[in-house]
């Protein structure tokens, strides 16, 4: 992206992180601070609406899916606080419905996980419809079904049975896949 298609950060540096995944919050946040924004974390849905109420940030990155509930809910709540506030939305389960409803509520844009930092920077600061660039190393065909896969067996509760039912794929063949390693 060309640095005229970035907005500058400008005096309100102020960025609320909301994601359960507590390393991974911990590296964004120190990521993002060296690129001058000033952070600060919640691991929750209730945890990141509190701040949102309380200190509306200019900034924020939200994790769709969160241990207490739907990140949705805390750019619903940061809208209503602070409508100028530029919103993206991470998760590691993406599809097309939760990318529509997280832009109809006020999202700026919409990341799949993994992301990083510059990625998020890059989607904070774009102005107006400006795209950002194409990821640099994008998942390989081979990772994205990996990945798919594993979500489905996460989501139901590591039950090798039911994953490959609702995958449509035999017992033997999902159990070899899940006991190699993730493809690059």
């Amino acid at each position: 992206m060309a640095d005229q298609d970035l907005i500058e950060i400008g005096e309100d540096r102020s960025l609320l992180l909301v994601d359960d995944d507590e390393p991974f919050l911990r590296r964004l946040a120190r990521a993002m601070e060296k690129r001058g924004f000033a952070t600060e974390t919640a691991g929750s849905v209730a945890a990141g609406m509190a701040i949102a109420k309380a200190r509306p940030p200019a900034y924020a990155v939200v994790d769709l899916r969160l241990g207490d509930g739907n990140g949705l809910d805390v750019v619903e709540v940061l809208r209503g606080t602070r409508p100028d506030a530029r919103v993206v939305v991470l998760t590691g389960y993406g599809a097309i419905a939760t990318a529509v409803a997280a832009v109809k509520i006020g999202a700026t844009d919409y990341l799949s996980k993994p992301a990083d930092a510059n990625d998020i920077t890059n989607a904070l600061l774009a102005k107006g419809d400006a795209l950002p660039p194409p990821p640099e190393n994008p998942m390989s065909a081979d990772r994205v079904r990996w990945e798919h896969i594993q979500r489905v067996y996460e989501l139901c509760d590591r039950n090798v049975s039911e994953t490959a039912r609702r995958l449509n794929m035999h017992r033997r063949t999902l159990q070899r896949i899940l006991a190699k390693r993730s493809p690059r």
